[in-house]
C-alpha cells in the first residue's frame, strides 16, 4: 500500500520522501527537541547540539533499519509531518512519526496509524512501534488503536498491533 507510490487517506496524501523535502525535515525535526532547549547554555550552542541529534538519529535509522522508507505527510499540498516505516521479514515498524506543532493533536497520528494497520494487515504481519515510556498521550492513542505492550527498555516500551 505504501511503498513507491502516494497514498491518500482521509484529509492526507502520503508520498515518498524526495531530496527538496531535506530542509523541511531538518525544520520539522528541530520543532520536536523542544526538551534540548531547556538546557542552560547559549542558543548557538543549542542548535549545534539539535543539529549532531539530528545528524546521530540519521546515521542510527540508516544502521537499525536499512531497508527503511522514509514518506512526507501532506495536507493540502502543505508538508505537515514525516514518517519512517520498515518493512521488515516478520513485522512492519513505525521507525518514526513526526508532526510540525500546528498539525499536532489534530487526528492525523490515527490517520497514519490506521493507514499503516491496513498496510501491515495487507502484509499478514503485526505492526509494531516504541515509545518513550513517559509519552502518556501517545500510549493512550495507541492503546485505543489496539496496539499491545511487549516489553521494552527502561526509557522505550515496545507496542504491538496483531492484525485481526
Amino acid at each position: 500500500m505504501l511503498p513507491g507510490y502516494a497514498s491518500y487517506t482521509g484529509s492526507l496524501n502520503i508520498r515518498p520522501a524526495r531530496p527538496e523535502d531535506s530542509g523541511f525535515v531538518e525544520m520539522l525535526y528541530r520543532s520536536t527537541r523542544d526538551d534540548l532547549r531547556l538546557i542552560a547554555a547559549e542558543d548557538d550552542f543549542i542548535e549545534e547540539l539539535i543539529g549532531m541529534q539530528q545528524q546521530a538519529q540519521t546515521v542510527g535509522y540508516g544502521d537499525m533499519f536499512p531497508n527503511a522508507m522514509y514518506f512526507i505527510v501532506e495536507r493540502l499540498g502543505d508538508r505537515i509531518g514525516r514518517i519512517v516505516v520498515d518493512f521488515g521479514h516478520n513485522e512492519v515498524r513505525l521507525v518514526d512519526v513526526a508532526f510540525v506543532p500546528q498539525a499536532r493533536s489534530s487526528g492525523y497520528g490515527t490517520e497514519i496509524l490506521r493507514l499503516l494497520q491496513t498496510a501491515a494487515m495487507q502484509a499478514r504481519a503485526p505492526l509494531a512501534l516504541s515509545v518513550q515510556r513517559s509519552n502518556l498521550r501517545a500510549k493512550q492513542l495507541y492503546a485505543a488503536l489496539g496496539f499491545v505492550s511487549e516489553g521494552g527498555d527502561t526509557m522505550y516500551e515496545r507496542l504491538i498491533w496483531y492484525p485481526a
